[in-house]
């Protein structure tokens, strides 16, 4: 079956990335065996063992020991499942219990944020999609309510969100996509007369990765803090 189309009753239609956000739940008389939220559990495990090319509905539907048939009536597409999938894993991005510092609430979620897109590598390359779901949604809104605390607004309130949110959905991919840093810092020092710079530093070698997130984190934030005074 076509992965880009959605089967079942009604014949096909084709899929949009977000469109599932912006459809009525589909009814139905009586409870079908499968529910979204285990299709969804299944999609993460599946996403986490063997990664987003491995994704198909058909695959998803062997593992939950289901025809696609059944799966269908659920969800329409891969791209609907792909889009529950990111946005159930954002529930683990734990939100300050109460506010405080606007510059420390924001590094608590910015942290959490990176955390869980490292312990689910698929999900940074598909940051891109339409953020539609309500768990991001809910993150989005605290983040941009804890920046009006701070003092943004306008301009200034889209480009410090924009900007926290590309640092670390950057810094998650590079995370995710480093390959073996020996080889690239053994060829930077053996031309070391080209980059200079680049083999003093060992800028591609081994890396404490955690470290420089954070370190970067602080900086931006302490930029954005002075831009405020």
């Amino acid at each position: 079956m076509n992965e880009s189309r959605a089967g079942g009753r009604g014949g096909r239609s084709s899929g949009v990335a977000g469109e599932v956000w912006l459809r009525e739940p589909r009814s139905y008389r009586a409870a079908p065996p499968l529910t979204r939220d285990r299709i969804v559990a299944e999609a993460v495990a599946l996403l986490d063992e063997e990664g987003a090319a491995r994704l198909t509905m058909r695959h998803l539907a062997e593992r939950l020991g289901a025809g696609s048939t059944t799966l269908y009536w659920h969800v329409r597409t891969k791209d609907d499942v792909l889009d529950l999938a990111l946005d159930a894993i954002f529930c683990d991005v734990a939100l300050p219990a109460s506010p405080g510092n606007w510059a420390d609430d924001v590094r608590v979620l910015i942290r959490a944020w990176y955390a869980v897109m490292l312990r689910h590598p698929w999900a940074p390359g598909l940051l891109g999609r339409p953020m539609l779901g309500p768990n991001v949604l809910a993150r989005t809104e605290f983040l941009q309510t804890t920046l009006v605390r701070g003092g943004f607004g306008g301009v200034d309130l889209a480009a410090a969100t924009h900007g926290l949110a590309n640092y670390v959905i950057g810094s998650a991919l590079t995370r995710v996509a480093t390959g073996p840093s020996d080889a690239a810092d053994q060829h930077v020092r053996a031309h070391a007369d080209e980059y200079p710079t680049l083999a003093s530093t060992g800028h591609l070698g081994e890396q404490d990765w955690d470290d420089l997130f954070a370190r970067g984190l602080d900086s931006l934030l302490a930029g954005l803090a002075g831009s405020r005074r």
